[in-house]
């Protein structure tokens, strides 16, 4: 960790004016975090006070971004961030800066400033943080430029000028894009655009945010976007002007005027371009929501046409024509058009087919939801349309999407495993659970015998959830963790690890009976890790299992690790199947339930999320590289094969990754 306490120096006399001010500052700010880090817990908040003023009238002053990006490791030393949600850097949204910066008092923009410039002084390599790596500081500020590309390149306003801080604020991104780069900003803002958007996330609202700031400096003649233009057009034209009508963006009015007026070559047109911008990015415009309801009364084919549906789809939608037609007429409007991906990959998948679904979505389409659930909807996704509308949206997108599910800034990665694999194996009873919290504000679930009723348990992990969620999780996922942190207590006092009997009763009977952790539960260390390793090989790879694929997917845990390879925490995950890649390399193919897979586990462990063969939504890595950073799996011990045949030096190497990242302290 770099050195948190900064030596304050007298400015000398023949300084300017304005360094000599700088330098008081400094001094008061480094005296005032010195009580503060010296304060009880009952004078801190005063301490707080004086600290985050001087902190203000730092970036009040042209010089002091300088000397507070310098002291951001002190102030973080010293409590500044203590007890708020900026104490966990490695959880915070780029998403929600902007409503700070534009909403919040003039202390919590303060508060933002200076957790920007930690994030750059750990991006920069000037601070190695112990929760957050360097490539997390620099994915988390390029997405926050995307967001606020208006501050950067965009003028002031009347609303603006009466924002807090708001020249300081602008000041503040201007030092940070020349920390960065602005030659490169662009181009490397729209990658990451386009990286988020290969694993076809459901919930896409701050990426539409990033390309909605990015049509803005488009239109700006005095914004020179040099090679990112090329890229940025893509996803810009998917968004605002996919077809030959709406080339223009003229608006939805004028835009349902002109499909009136058009014959059949021409909606034929635009069905084709609708559809290829959607499929191509994973983004829906609204415009392609006005095109499909219009659809509606030319039937089916000019429906398939406008889903961009291929012989499967075509054939799904046709056997269940009224259905779809249904679900299009009650979820599919402008500010719900996602959807219209979810339902275009839930034709595709053929899961209309499977006996229940169908009866449980015409269910869904009469369901009364609760108030209680209609407020929270409402609350999470605004008063445009009704909060069924919202629902039904979600459904389908989580039938299209399951490995597009995200946990959000909760901690509720079992949870939202959970989803992700009744959405994948058993959609009816994903339906099942969801009509029962949105009817019922109440789920069941029965654990070795005992019926266990969400209504009755107190809250689980997740004391408050952040509703950057999906709209199915954000009925379901209370419920689901307090369910599965009531089966911990359960069996909280066996020597096996809790997951042994939980994740079978929890997920589904396709969860393998046999179970195998790589710790010690009672020490943490270390417990016969060679044998864990051929135990997986012996189940899980062709080579040694006989040649048997992943049949069911099943859940497993992961030691997760930062660019450094140093540990974070324990991980729920999915293990969707095992393959040979174009290359001729085994990988593990999985789901992961954090919003971004695509991630560097540190020594050379880099997650890839396409180009060796990735599924949608799949993160995959070498088999090997999987192992070491697996710690728990489940399997069936009736089908494993012979653990005695996965070669000494295999299971060597396989624990020398271990050993020199997550498990350096554990043996």
């Amino acid at each position: 960790m770099a050195n948190t306490k900064v030596q304050a120096e007298s400015a000398p006399e023949n300084e300017p004016a304005a360094d000599r001010v700088v330098c008081r500052l400094r001094d008061g700010l480094q005296r005032a975090c010195d009580e503060l880090a010296q304060a009880g817990s009952f004078s801190k908040q005063a301490h707080f006070a004086k600290a985050l003023s001087y902190a203000q009238r730092l970036l009040k002053h042209p010089g002091g971004l300088q000397t507070l990006y310098e002291m951001t490791p002190a102030l973080e030393a010293a409590g500044l961030f203590y007890d708020s949600d900026y104490d966990h850097p490695d959880k915070l949204q780029a998403q929600l800066v902007s409503g700070c910066l534009n909403l919040g008092e003039l202390g919590d923009v303060t508060l933002e400033c200076v957790s920007l410039l930690r994030m750059l002084a750990v991006a920069q390599g000037q601070y190695q943080h112990p929760h957050l790596s360097a490539e997390q500081a620099d994915h988390f500020l390029r997405a926050v430029l995307a967001l606020n590309l208006g501050r950067i390149f965009g003028g002031s306003d009347e609303a603006s000028r009466a924002r807090p801080l708001e020249a300081e604020v602008r000041r503040l991104f201007g030092f940070i894009i020349d920390q960065v780069g602005y030659d490169r900003m662009l181009d490397e803002l729209i990658e990451e655009i386009w990286r988020l958007l290969r694993q076809r996330p459901i919930n896409v609202d701050h990426i539409k945010a990033m390309v909605t700031n990015v049509a803005v400096c488009m239109a700006d003649p005095e914004v020179n976007l040099g090679t990112a233009g090329r890229g940025a057009e893509r996803l810009t034209s998917a968004l605002f002007s996919p077809t030959v009508a709406s080339q223009d963006d003229p608006g939805l009015a004028v835009y349902a005027e002109r499909l009136a007026t058009l014959d059949d070559a021409g909606l034929q047109e635009e069905a084709n371009g609708c559809a290829r911008a959607m499929h191509d990015t994973g983004l829906v415009s609204s415009y392609h929501a006005v095109l499909l309801r219009f659809q509606l009364e030319r039937g089916a084919d000019a429906v398939a046409q406008t889903l961009g549906l291929s012989s499967t789809g075509r054939d799904v939608l046709l056997t269940y024509q009224e259905l779809v037609h249904a679900l299009i007429g009650r979820a599919v409007f402008p500010e719900t058009c996602q959807a219209i991906y979810g339902l275009a990959c839930l034709l595709e998948r053929g899961t209309l087919y499977s006996p229940a679904v169908g009866p449980s979505l015409w269910r869904q389409l009469g369901l009364q939801l609760s108030d209680e659930v209609r407020e929270t909807l409402t609350t999470a996704y605004g008063s445009g349309q009704p909060p069924e509308v919202h629902l039904l949206a979600g459904v389908l997108c989580i039938l299209g999407q399951p490995l597009g599910v995200g946990q959000g800034d909760n901690p509720t990665c079992q949870a939202a495993r959970a989803l992700s694999m009744w959405a994948y194996m058993q959609p009816d009873y994903l339906l099942q659970l969801l009509a029962w919290a949105a009817r019922d504000c109440e789920i069941t679930m029965h654990f070795e015998g005992e019926r266990i009723s969400s209504a009755t348990l107190p809250d689980g992990l997740a004391e408050r959830l952040h509703l950057d969620l999906d709209p199915v999780s954000v009925i379901l996922v209370p419920h689901l963790d307090r369910i599965y942190a009531h089966m911990g207590l359960l069996v909280e006092e066996r020597d096996e690890d809790p997951h042994y009997w939980i994740n079978p009763a929890f997920h589904g009977w396709w969860v393998g009976l046999g179970f195998a952790i790589a710790v010690s539960i009672e020490t943490g260390r270390l417990c016969d890790f060679h044998g864990f390793i051929r135990s997986f090989h012996a189940s899980f790879h062709p080579f040694y299992n006989g040649g048997k694929p992943v049949i069911y997917p099943q859940p497993a845990g992961i030691a997760a690790t930062d660019s450094h390879g140093r540990f974070i925490g324990w991980h729920a995950i999915t293990l969707q199947r095992v393959a040979l890649d174009q290359n001729g390399v085994m990988r593990a193919y999985f789901y992961n339930p954090n919003n971004d897979s695509g991630q560097d586990w540190g020594n050379g462990v880099q997650v890839a999320t396409s180009g060796t063969g990735e599924l949608q939504g799949e993160a995959s890595l070498p088999f090997e590289e999987f192992v070491s950073r697996l710690y728990l799996f489940h399997f069936d011990p009736l089908e494993q094969g012979d653990p005695a045949g996965v070669p000494v030096e295999t299971c060597e190497a396989i624990e020398r990754m271990a050993l020199e990242s997550w498990a350096r302290d554990r043996v």
